[in-house]
């Protein structure tokens, strides 16, 4: 709140009138779009014009609230939101603004505003240079001036919703703001190897087998800066405010920083949008509809790890009470069922006695068997079975490549045959559905069906029909394009090079080697019992050797 002094021809901070005394409040506002229009709307050719007004009406006790760069479809205006105050508290006689479009764009919201000044607390309003006075009553030029101020903010957003997705589409970034990790402006990205190590261990630790929360307990405990702080002491600007405790991480704020593919070395546009510029809520895209433009600036994470990262992601795990987490947590399937399999464990147990039971099992209640089998007996088959490949792959490496690839190609034809077959089926049903819809019409246009009947049948044809085309697009659109290639031998050769050796499983090399293993219900065969397990691999699949059985005795 300001006011005008008279001696020294300056706003100073303005004070409440004295008490039974009401003020006259002029409001002001200039929006970053207003500004092309010149001076005559800066805010103190606004200040100057309203202060002018008053001394020829005697209006006094004259008070000034201003929102300088706020556009007026935000009504939580800090100067808009003061004098508001003033106003439910009674102390408010007249407010005046110099065109009605000052008070806001937004025509619903301004319209009730009116009648909360007029009625609700006798305020009189007044909008100088479009001669609107309540107290001479409101005419209907008022809501037509009302319509055409909110037709302002909508066409300037569809133009610059036009220019970024303009932007967005030629691969410049839209994004303002530089992800912790890098360095540089919204033109070129470098990588800032002191934060970029922060997220290379985010990363690795989440590979391990650590999430969140426990990622962020340790970089607590490690007194590593969080990105806002850590951009606050190099300098840079951040919009989010730092906590009292420099090194506060939030395991929110690890799961962005593994969400974000930037990271990859990928720019990425078109993940939010506001419904309308009415409305400042943040969506978030689904993956499908980002545009991702690679290899624009320097990877900190390759695109393998930041890919199973977001897999196991999707299959988030929390430790058990006892503070323990399984090895294939998230990782192990019922074969009958394929349900996931919990791990469970005890306090005070060994680790003998934690295992596996089908999560479908539910005491004998469910609809399926318990799958029981113990953790150690797991890890030992699957540490057998990847032993067993890797020493394949290393001593027969052109006959694995030629197995993996062979195999695929005839999984992409199985594939592309089903698909086929579903479209002509979709198609088919399509042409079947525009039989029966004019059947149904003709039957109500003579008298046939009745009106309900007739849009009962019509509207669930019609949603069927809209659902059939759109599957039978999408079917079209993959046949045309192919299926993408499921395998990548060469990555797994580059993984499978990384280790000389595996002697033990450990949640890192689990996470890196294995998608998932598959446990079968226990046989008994001459009194003992037998378990078949199927692992499947991370980019080959479930692998197949010569000679070789993936079956074993626990």
């Amino acid at each position: 709140m300001w006011q005008y002094e008279e001696k020294t021809g300056k706003y100073i901070p303005g004070k409440a009138p004295a008490e039974g005394q009401k003020m006259t409040a002029c409001y002001t506002r200039l929006s970053q779009e207003d500004e092309g229009a010149g001076d005559s709307d800066s805010i103190l050719n606004q200040r100057a014009l309203l202060l002018k007004y008053c001394a020829d009406h005697q209006l006094e006790n004259v008070r000034f609230f201003s929102d300088d760069g706020w556009s007026g479809t935000n009504f939580d205006r800090p100067g808009f939101s003061e004098m508001m105050e003033q106003v439910e508290q009674g102390r408010v006689k007249t407010i005046i603004v110099k065109d009605h479009s000052r008070l806001g764009r937004n025509r619903l919201v301004v319209g009730a505003l009116m009648e909360r000044f007029t009625e609700d607390y006798g305020v009189r309003y007044i909008a100088v240079t479009d001669g609107i006075d309540s107290d001479k009553g409101l005419d209907d030029m008022v809501a037509v001036r009302e319509l055409f101020n909110e037709f302002y903010p909508r066409d300037t957003s569809k133009k610059i919703r036009a220019v970024f997705t303009s932007k967005g589409n030629s691969g410049q970034r839209l994004c303002t703001q530089v992800p912790y990790g890098y360095k540089g402006d919204k033109y070129g990205w470098e990588v800032d190897e002191e934060a970029a190590q922060v997220v290379r261990d985010i990363f690795a630790r989440f590979m391990e087998g650590q999430g969140p929360t426990q990622i962020a307990k340790s970089l607590r405990a490690s007194k590593v800066l969080t990105p806002t702080r850590y951009k606050l002491e190099k300098g840079l600007t951040t919009p989010d405010r730092p906590s009292a405790d420099p090194y506060e991480w939030h395991s929110r704020t690890v799961a962005g920083i593994l969400d974000r593919m930037e990271y990859t070395g990928c720019t990425v546009n078109f993940k939010t949008r506001k419904k309308s510029y009415k409305s400042k809520k943040v969506l978030h895209l689904s993956p499908e509809e980002w545009k991702i433009f690679p290899n624009t600036h320097p990877a900190i994470v390759d695109r393998e790890t930041w890919e199973r990262v977001q897999e196991l992601r999707e299959h988030k795990h929390r430790p058990t009470k006892t503070g323990k987490r399984g090895l294939f947590s998230g990782l192990a399937y019922c074969a009958d069922c394929m349900s996931k399999l919990y791990f469970r464990t005890y306090h005070g147990s060994t680790e003998d006695k934690d295992n596996y039971v089908c999560s479908n099992y539910k005491s004998n209640t469910g609809s399926c068997t318990i799958h029981f089998i113990r953790e150690k007996v797991l890890t030992a088959l699957v540490l057998a079975h990847l032993q067993t490949t890797l020493a394949y792959v290393r001593e027969n490496e052109g006959e694995f490549v030629r197995l993996v690839m062979d195999r695929d190609a005839q999984e992409q034809r199985r594939e592309m045959a089903r698909k086929k077959a579903e479209l002509s089926k979709a198609e088919k049903r399509v042409k079947e559905l525009d039989g029966l819809f004019q059947r149904v019409y003709e039957d109500h246009a003579t008298g046939k069906l009745t009106e309900e009947r007739y849009t009962r049948l019509s509207g669930a044809y019609e949603a069927e029909q809209r659902e059939l085309e759109a599957r039978a697009a999408e079917l079209r659109r993959e046949l045309e394009q192919g299926q993408e290639q499921a395998v990548n031998v060469s990555q797994f050769l580059a993984l499978v090079r990384k280790y000389t050796e595996v002697r033990e499983l450990t949640p890192t090399i689990v996470n890196e080697f294995v998608k998932m293993v598959i446990v079968h219900a226990p046989t008994k065969v001459n009194g003992c019992r037998s378990q078949f397990v199927q692992v499947v691999y991370n980019l080959v699949g479930e692998v197949t050797i010569p000679e070789t059985a993936n079956s074993k005795t626990a």
